[in-house]
C-alpha cells in the first residue's frame, strides 16, 4: 500500500481496508465472547448445585437434630437461617443488576442464548461505574462477608476459606475493585459473568457457614483419644463362587469415660470401653439382637447410639451319611426328604425336582414321581437365599424305582392247609407288601377261583375286586374237607397305577 503509483480507485480500497482493521481492533472476537458465555453457564450450574446442597442441609437438620434435641439445636438453626438471609439479600441485589444488564443489552439472543449486545463495552461501565452501582455492590459484598463470619464461633472464624470479598488490587495502578471488574473496555457478557461468579461465591460462603454451624451439634461431645482398626464381615461362611465382603474402618473412643452398653436391655460388663456379648445357643433357630451404647458427652448430656439389628443362626450338630448305591425314589407314593445346608437357615432353603413334584418347606419335603418315570433318573436341586441373592447349593441324582410287588393272602395265609371253617369265614383276598418302609396299599382287581372237591370236576369262577361275593362266596361256603382251593391269575394295582400279576394261592381244606 505504500510504494508505487496508485490509481484513485486503489487508494480508496486501501483507505477502506485501514478503516476495517481499525474496526476489528475495537471489537472483541466471538470466540472470546462465547468463552465468557460458557463460563457464565458453568458458574450458574455450580451456584444451583450449591443451593440444592444447602437446602438438603437444612432439611436434614430439621428432620433430625431439631426434633431430637430442640433446646440445643434451635440457637444453631437460628444462626443458620440468618446466614441464609444475608446470602439471599446479596444474591437478590446482584440479580437486580443482571436484569438491568439484560434490559440495556436488548434482551437475550435466541440463537446464542447470550445478550444481544453482548460485545458492548459501554453498558457495564455506565451502570456500574458512572451510576455508582459497583460502589454499592462492593459495600454489600464486604458487609455480607462480615455478617457471615460473625455468626461463627471464634475458632471457626479463623478457618473460613470462602472467597466472597471485594478487595482493591495490591497494585494501585490497576485501579480499584470497581474499575478492575467493570471499568472501561469490559464487554457486557464479561460483566454478566462476573456477577454470576459473585453469586456463586455468595452461595459457597453460605454453604461453608451453614456446614460449620450445623457441625457444632456434634463438636466436642466425646473426647476421642483411642483409635482402633476394625473389620466386620456379615458372615464367615461363604459359598464357593460368592464374594467375601467385609467393612474395614477406624473406631474411636474416650479412654476416660465408661459407656453404658446393653444388649436387648441386659447390661454388659465393660473393659477398655468395650462390652462383650455372649448370645445363647441352647436352642435351635435364628436369633436377633440390638446393642445400645449410652455415652455422657462433655456438655453433660447422655447420647444414645444403637447398632443395626444383628442375627446369628444356631443349628444342631449334624453329619451327612448316605449310600450312593441306594439313592432311590419310589414312584407313585410320597417319599419324605429332609434338606438342609450348613450356614443357611432352613427357611431360606429351597428344593426342586427335575421330574415329578416336591411339596413342603423349612427342610421337610415330600417327593412324588409318576409311575411313567420308573427306570429313569431325576435330580433334586437345592438353593438358598444369601444377601438377597439366590445361591445354588448343588443337586443330587436319584433313581426312580417301582414299588415291589405284594403277596396275595387270604386270612393272612399265602396257601397251605386250612380248616374249612376258617376258609369259609374269610371275606376277601388281600395284597400285602411285607418288609417295605412305606405304608402302601394295593388293590385286587380280579382273580380266578378254582375249587376241586373229592370225586368231582373242577369248578372255576372269575372274581372281580378283592371281596368274596356272589358265586365266589357261594362256592367257598360249599367246600368240604378234602377240597382243593386255588386262587390264580391274581391281578393287583398299586398307587403308581402299575398292574401286577401275583403268585397263585393253593389251599388244602381239612
Amino acid at each position: 500500500m505504500a510504494g508505487g503509483k496508485e490509481t484513485t480507485r486503489q487508494r480508496m480500497i486501501n483507505i477502506m481496508y485501514l478503516v476495517l482493521l481499525a474496526m476489528l481492533a475495537l471489537n472483541v472476537s466471538d470466540t472470546i465472547l462465547d468463552a465468557f458465555k460458557n463460563i457464565n453457564d458453568s458458574l450458574d450450574t455450580s451456584k444451583n448445585n450449591v443451593n440444592t446442597s444447602i437446602n438438603q442441609l437444612f432439611s436434614a437438620f430439621e428432620n433430625s437434630k431439631l426434633k431430637e434435641e430442640p433446646a440445643r439445636a434451635q440457637p444453631i438453626y437460628d444462626k443458620a437461617k440468618q446466614a441464609q438471609k444475608a446470602a439471599d439479600d446479596l444474591n437478590n441485589y446482584i440479580e437486580s443488576i443482571k436484569k438491568e444488564f439484560t434490559q440495556a443489552g436488548d434482551g437475550i439472543d435466541s440463537e446464542t442464548g447470550d445478550l444481544v449486545n453482548r460485545s458492548n463495552q459501554d453498558i457495564a461501565q455506565n451502570i456500574m461505574i458512572n451510576q455508582k452501582k459497583a460502589d454499592e455492590l462492593k459495600k454489600r459484598i464486604n458487609a455480607t462477608r462480615e455478617k457471615l463470619i460473625s455468626l461463627l464461633d471464634k475458632d471457626d472464624r479463623a478457618n473460613v476459606s470462602f472467597s466472597l470479598e471485594a478487595k482493591d488490587p495490591a497494585r494501585k495502578r490497576k485501579g480499584n475493585w470497581q474499575e478492575t471488574y467493570f471499568g472501561e473496555g469490559t464487554p457486557l457478557t464479561a460483566a454478566m459473568t462476573i456477577l454470576t461468579k459473585l453469586q456463586t461465591d455468595t452461595k459457597n460462603a453460605e454453604a461453608e457457614v451453614v456446614r460449620k454451624l450445623f457441625g457444632n451439634m456434634d463438636k466436642a461431645q466425646v473426647n476421642l483419644d483411642q483409635f482402633a482398626a476394625v473389620a466386620v464381615a456379615p458372615t464367615s461362611y461363604v459359598i464357593q463362587g460368592q464374594p467375601y465382603t467385609a467393612e474395614v474402618f477406624l473406631t474411636a473412643s474416650d479412654s476416660r469415660s465408661t459407656p453404658d452398653i446393653t444388649v436387648n436391655g441386659n447390661k454388659l460388663s465393660i473393659k477398655d470401653g468395650k462390652g462383650t456379648y455372649s448370645g445363647g445357643t441352647g436352642s435351635v433357630g435364628q436369633f436377633t439382637w440390638v446393642g445400645t451404647v449410652r455415652v455422657r458427652q462433655t456438655d453433660g448430656q447422655v447420647k444414645e447410639y444403637k447398632t443395626q439389628p444383628q442375627t446369628y443362626q444356631v443349628a444342631k450338630p449334624s453329619a451327612s451319611v448316605s449310600s450312593t448305591k441306594l439313592n432311590v425314589i419310589y414312584a407313585g407314593i410320597a417319599n419324605p426328604f429332609t434338606v438342609s445346608a450348613a450356614g443357611f437357615p432352613l427357611e431360606s432353603i429351597r428344593a426342586s425336582i427335575s421330574g415329578g413334584s416336591m411339596s413342603g418347606g423349612n427342610g421337610n419335603y415330600n417327593v412324588n414321581v409318576p409311575g411313567s418315570m420308573v427306570g429313569q433318573e431325576v435330580s433334586i436341586n437345592v438353593s438358598a437365599s444369601n444377601a438377597g441373592k439366590t445361591v445354588s447349593l448343588g443337586s443330587q441324582k436319584f433313581r426312580v424305582k417301582a414299588i415291589p410287588a405284594p403277596v396275595a393272602k387270604v386270612g393272612g395265609r399265602a396257601g397251605g392247609d386250612v380248616a374249612s371253617v376258617q376258609l369259609k369265614s374269610e371275606t376277601e383276598i388281600e395284597a400285602d407288601l411285607d418288609d417295605f418302609p412305606f405304608d402302601v396299599k394295593f388293590k385286587i382287581q380280579r382273580y380266578k377261583l378254582t375249587i376241586i372237591k373229592p370225586r368231582s370236576d373242577a369248578v372255576t369262577i372269575a372274581g372281580s375286586g378283592g371281596s368274596f361275593a356272589g358265586a365266589v362266596k357261594g362256592a367257598i361256603n360249599s367246600i368240604t374237607p378234602g377240597t382243593r382251593v386255588f386262587f390264580e391269575d391274581i391281578v393287583s394295582v398299586g398307587p403308581d397305577g402299575r398292574q401286577r400279576i401275583l403268585p397263585s394261592l393253593a389251599f388244602s381244606v381239612k
